[in-house]
């Protein structure tokens, strides 16, 4: 597995301190993205918090996740979460060490009150200190928060007196980066009121052990609760690693609703992800869970079809230029605005997000813009299966026959794969373990890349025959 150490550098540590009427919540920035291009230490907020206990618990809930690893518990590791402006709201973003679970807090407007926010994203330093401090809040304490220095430290400060340097896998990345394609593809299941949510979330088991081990849970909607069900069926979700959902014990005493996002299943479905969203005043809190504990969002292939492709290479750098931060991006003005139809619109998105530049809302059904302050272009570069596609094309080992494709592997095996309507299956181990349920094989990625070459070589000859009429 490839690491890189990825260095964050801070003003100073944040700090909860006291202040005139109140107290200070200090988050430091490090080097982020803005959009007046990449800046050290930006500012994005300076102003109250509506519900300080709310918002110091679910920052809490989203440190908690960016610190833990919920299979190979022994292992550490954290990253300091990722802040992003949208002009509208904050969004605080992590992943945990062990790619599977994937938070996100945003704080609406109505969250926030006496500053306006800004655009761009960094990462924020949330230090143990800091940490204890926030656990103290009360209900009444007023409090001020500021995300980024205060622009006289700015100018008073030479250089970085706290930095941290953090192993970074490619595996993390590409984790973060398919959590959003899957997430585009849910739809809201279930929403209970407080009462009710409560109940289920504090019913679920909070250890390991034998509960990380007993393989996917479902559940399906029965009047103002979710209930269990030993299987998939229609309607039902699935709950993978129910331990997994400890971060939201913290804010679960402030919740107003519970809401469930799943993609569709039929009967007998294989585990898939989900995504857990508790609704709080002025602010949401989404944990998106991998379909299992053992499982990291890495692997899933969500991705392989937008980034076998040239022609989304180039739409995504089209798109790019018009995304704006812009809280919620309409795929429907994209197309308007860049010539393009919805379908090369979302595949550019998707394209976007192995980069780090949109995440997906499922509250909003909707990307957003943001842009990951790590070398996120190496999900690319190394993701296995694409970079194998790629090897196998380069090696004329692809052939093509209508529907049917063969590939001649390394090893000198055949593959066949299948176009059944519009749905690419293979011959390959990997195809009969998984079904499709992880993404394309790197056998189906090659023949889909060869295939899009050749129709891209039939519109350029038909170009130059009409050309020369």
């Amino acid at each position: 597995m490839t690491r890189s150490l990825q260095a964050v550098a801070y003003r100073r540590p944040s700090v909860l301190e006291s202040a005139a009427g109140g107290q200070l919540l200090g988050l430091e920035t490090s080097r982020g993205a803005t959009p007046m291009g990449v800046k050290d230490h930006p500012q994005f907020f300076a102003g109250f918090l509506t519900s300080p206990q709310v918002a110091s618990a679910a920052l809490l809930a989203v440190a908690d996740v960016a610190a833990a690893r919920y299979y190979q518990q022994q292992l550490r590791a954290s990253l300091d979460p990722v802040v992003t402006g949208n002009g509208d709201r904050l969004r605080f973003e992590s992943f945990s060490g062990c790619c599977g679970v994937y938070a996100r807090l945003d704080v609406l407007e109505p969250g926030m009150d006496g500053g306006e926010v800004g655009h761009g994203t960094t990462n924020v330093d949330v230090n143990n200190p800091l940490r204890e401090a926030l656990s103290r809040i009360g209900s009444d304490d007023p409090l001020h928060l500021r995300v980024g220095p205060e622009e006289l430290a700015v100018t008073t400060m030479d250089g970085p007196v706290v930095e941290k340097k953090v192993p970074l896998p490619d595996r993390w990345l590409r984790g973060f980066a398919e959590a959003q394609v899957i997430a585009a593809g849910f739809d809201l299941r279930a929403e209970l009121p407080a009462a009710d949510a409560v109940r289920f979330l504090r019913a679920l088991p909070r250890g390991g052990g034998r509960a990380a081990s007993a393989g996917p849970r479902w559940v399906v909607p029965s009047g103002n609760t979710l209930r269990p069900t030993t299987r998939a069926v229609p309607g039902a979700v699935c709950l993978p690693g129910p331990e997994r959902l400890i971060a939201l014990q913290r804010v679960l005493r402030h919740a107003t609703a519970l809401r469930v996002y799943g993609p569709a299943v039929a009967g007998g479905a294989a585990a898939t992800a989900s995504a857990w969203e508790v609704v709080l005043p002025g602010m949401r809190l989404t944990l998106t869970l991998s379909p299992d504990a053992s499982r990291g969002f890495s692997g899933e292939g969500g991705v392989l079809d937008a980034l076998a492709t040239d022609e989304a290479a180039e739409d995504a750098e089209l798109i790019s230029v018009l995304l704006a931060w812009e809280p919620r991006v309409d795929v429907a003005d994209l197309a308007s605005a860049s010539g393009l139809t919805p379908e090369r619109v979302r595949a550019a998105l998707i394209r976007l997000g192995t980069s780090g530049r949109v995440g997906y809302d499922t509250a909003e059904a909707a990307y957003f813009h943001r842009e990951l302050p790590y070398d996120a272009e190496r999900v690319e570069r190394h993701n296995p299966r694409l970079r194998s596609a790629r090897a196998l094309v380069a090696a004329g080992a692809v052939a093509l026959d209508g529907a049917l494709g063969t590939v001649t592997a390394e090893d000198g095996h055949v593959h066949r794969v299948r176009d059944e309507a519009g749905v690419l299956s293979c011959s390959c181990l990997w195809w009969a373990k998984y079904r499709g349920g992880r993404g394309p094989c790197k056998h189906a990625v090659a023949v889909r890349m060869v295939r899009r070459g050749d129709a891209a070589a039939e519109r350029d000859m038909a170009r130059v025959e009409t050309d020369a009429r």
